[in-house]
């Protein structure tokens, strides 16, 4: 028999735990029986949800972690004067080979100070990256680094292009995906001395590198990856996530104008829900931090169940097809 593929999932994690966080834990559990789920949290209040839903605790571990790390507290501080913390236990779980990966939909910051300090980073990896999914007019569109560090040298963002080129091509199946760096204009001589020595790395990396581009490409599907400081990236993965919600005030507007306006937008709800999936962050569950020594999903703070359902089954396909070996098998080639 295989073994199975643990995964810890942060009980105290979000803006709706434990609830959420539990039930979503559960549906991963259900659903695949490759995988151990293991919640890591306040045990009392992890059985108080399994219990108010009539679940089977055998369906999952519970381990117990006394402290809570909020989403107001400081990642540095916090990761380090609250030991006994969900994030803090969860992460050194993996550490010390008690699981594979590590899923959170807490305090970001918190998450990836714990996971680099407590997990430590993949051996040549000088910082890991944070990354998301957009959709695009031809397929998809990655950005590293989202938010794991708001400021980045040259070869900092050498890296992460280089993390999540393994990562797209394992992940989505595309070959040899191309790069692109994210800056003001495509021509070579546009952005400050950062991005034009990170232009000039990735031309001599032997990565697929195409060039530059603007913040108007990321949704043409110009690049399968894009890079850019954790700072830009944020602002892009933000203003991402607000776009859909806009768009349904934009409709909830024009039905108040009248009757027939509200039954066009009756009419065409279900299209509308359907073409804007793609846009919905809990499709794809959270975001993975790469170049930690294990797998590590990072989810938004109001995850439902089923995002945290799919933040679980994307650390599994991460752990299955061993990204992380990826990683640093090719940094360990590149510095010989």
């Amino acid at each position: 028999m295989n073994k199975k593929i643990r995964i810890v999932v942060d009980a105290m994690g979000g803006d709706f735990s434990p609830v959420n966080d539990v039930l979503g834990a559960v549906e991963a559990a259900q659903k695949d029986n490759s995988i151990e789920v293991i919640l890591v949290g306040i045990k009392d209040k992890i059985i108080e949800v399994l219990d108010s839903k009539n679940i089977d605790h055998n369906l999952v571990t519970i381990v117990h972690a006394s402290e809570v790390i909020s989403m107001s507290d400081s990642p540095a501080s916090s990761v380090r004067t609250k030991q006994d913390s969900s994030i803090v236990v969860g992460c050194k779980m993996v550490r010390d080979g008690k699981a594979d990966a590590f899923v959170s939909a807490g305090n970001t910051g918190a998450v990836a100070t714990s996971a680099t300090f407590n997990i430590g980073r993949i051996r040549g990896v000088e910082r890991p990256t944070m990354g998301t999914y957009f959709p695009n007019e031809a397929g998809i569109t990655t950005i590293f680094d989202v938010g794991a560090f708001v400021d980045s040298k040259p070869n900092h963002l050498l890296g992460y292009a280089l993390m999540a080129s393994i990562f797209v091509e394992n992940i989505y199946g595309i070959s040899n995906p191309t790069v692109a760096l994210l800056t003001v204009g495509e021509e070579e001589e546009k952005g400050g001395k950062v991005i034009k020595e990170t232009s000039e790395l990735l031309r001599n990396s032997g990565l697929n590198f195409i060039g530059n581009i603007e913040g108007r490409d990321i949704l043409k599907g110009k690049s399968n990856i894009i890079i850019c400081d954790g700072f830009t990236g944020n602002i892009v993965l933000k203003f991402g996530e607000s776009f859909p919600k806009f768009l349904k005030h934009l409709l909830v507007e024009y039905s108040k104008k009248g009757l027939i306006q509200k039954l066009k937008v009756l009419i065409a709800k279900g299209v509308i829900k359907d073409a804007l999936k793609p846009l919905d962050y809990q499709e794809y569950g959270g975001v993975p931090l790469l170049g930690v020594n294990g797998a590590c999903i990072i989810g938004h703070g109001s995850s439902t169940p089923y995002a945290i359902a799919n933040m679980v089954k994307r650390a599994k396909d991460i752990v299955e097809k061993q990204v992380n070996q990826k990683i640093e098998s090719r940094i360990i080639s590149l510095n010989k």
